[in-house]
């Protein structure tokens, strides 16, 4: 039997801050918290996929090796990368050449915007 995808996890130095950018930019519900057997405080964001925040003490180091792709449930690109700029996001690339705006998030996880699909 194949294994499914249980949650995207995120390394950060902030769980809290950029659960609460993800969880605004992704509509997801209010965020549960759980401890593991080291007493690290995680905190996950139910939804589709499901995020979990997991702090951890190094800073972020070059690029992303996975990132999330997003496009606006409805409207234009344009109008979404304006919203997730007003949450906190950064603009990093917005080519002609390619349909996506890659951006960063609060913490300087890349992630791109797509045209709706």
């Amino acid at each position: 039997m194949p294994a499914r995808v249980l949650a995207i996890a995120v390394d950060c130095a902030d769980a809290e801050r950029l659960a609460a950018f993800w969880r605004e930019a992704l509509a997801y519900p209010e965020p549960r918290r759980w401890r593991d057997a080291d007493g690290v405080e995680y905190v996950e964001l139910d939804g589709d996929p499901p995020l979990v925040f997991q702090p951890v003490p190094e800073e972020k180091a070059g690029k992303n090796r996975l990132h999330l792709d997003l496009a606006p449930a409805e409207g234009d690109q344009y109008v979404e990368v304006e919203r997730l700029i007003g949450l906190g996001a950064t603009v990093l690339a917005d080519e002609e050449r390619h349909p996506w705006v890659v951006l960063a998030d609060p913490e300087g996880n890349e992630f791109c915007v797509l045209p709706r699909r």
